[in-house]
């Protein structure tokens, strides 16, 4: 059975990394490069949990399956809460949104210090749990730790002004809410699945920049046009005056 949901995360890790690639390619600006990151490293972190499937089947050594459970728990739980709220500030062009999201940024980094620190210090493990890989450790296993994740991921997508992005941010907290209660051995490891199943949705703000876009060129090509018809008008106004000016002077000399 673990070898199926090894197939499934690398399947899943294939699709995603596409959109991805796509997604990356759509970046104009260095800010957005952080945001547009999101969906390729979605794909490598469900491609690292596929190798965690493998380790716990036992088709591959014993330290191959340490490295892909570091790398897949180190991200999940400590990268993720400050590496999302510094991709969604870093696209933000609302002023009072993106302090928000400033604060949410500096509070994700300090939890990303904290939880580093944990994982690093105090040793996890990962089994199979009801069809289902649960990582534990007991540093992080605390329900003020999960509040401040859930605010600095979720609540720093909910607060973009993408509706992309909010969307992605309002489906992934629905999705964590539901598989706490449903799954809560299976948190880290599905959650993290769900996320990167639905993370093709960032890829629409990109889709949503582009109508922006054409819009507000629109609006000037509209100011421009109003603009030149207005200075036409003007000027045609201004010929007319000479002319008539003209024509006066052409009478006077004549009756002289």
């Amino acid at each position: 059975m673990e070898l199926y949901f090894a197939i499934l995360n690398f399947t899943l890790a294939g699709v995603i990394g596409i959109v991805g690639i796509l997604t990356l390619k759509k970046v104009s600006v260095p800010n957005e490069v952080v945001f547009a990151s999101l969906p390729l490293l979605f794909g490598l972190h469900q491609l690292t949990e596929g190798f965690v499937w493998l380790g716990v089947e036992g088709e591959i050594a014993h330290r191959a399956l340490q490295m892909a459970e570091t790398i897949f728990i180190y991200y999940a739980q400590g990268v993720l809460p400050f590496l999302i709220p510094l991709a969604i500030w870093l696209v933000e062009k609302n002023g009072f949104k993106r302090h928000l999201l400033s604060i949410l940024t500096l509070l994700g980094f300090g939890l990303m210090l904290y939880t580093l620190y944990g994982l690093a210090t105090v040793s996890s493990d990962v089994k199979v749990l009801h069809n289902t890989l649960y990582y534990s450790n007991p540093w992080t296993a605390n329900y003020y730790d999960a509040a401040i994740y859930v605010l600095t991921t979720c609540g720093a997508l909910m607060l973009s002004s993408s509706i992309s992005i909010q969307l992605f941010g309002f489906l992934n907290l629905i999705g964590l809410s539901l598989i706490a209660f449903l799954l809560p051995y299976g948190f880290t490891s599905v959650w993290c699945l769900y996320a990167a199943a639905i993370s093709g949705l960032l890829y629409f703000y990109f889709v949503e920049r582009r109508i922006r876009f054409l819009r507000e060129l629109k609006v000037e090509r509209e100011k421009l046009t109003s603009k030149l018809e207005d200075e036409e008008d003007e000027l045609s106004a201004k010929l007319e005056e000479e002319v008539e000016a003209l024509n006066k002077i052409k009478l006077f000399t004549k009756k002289a």
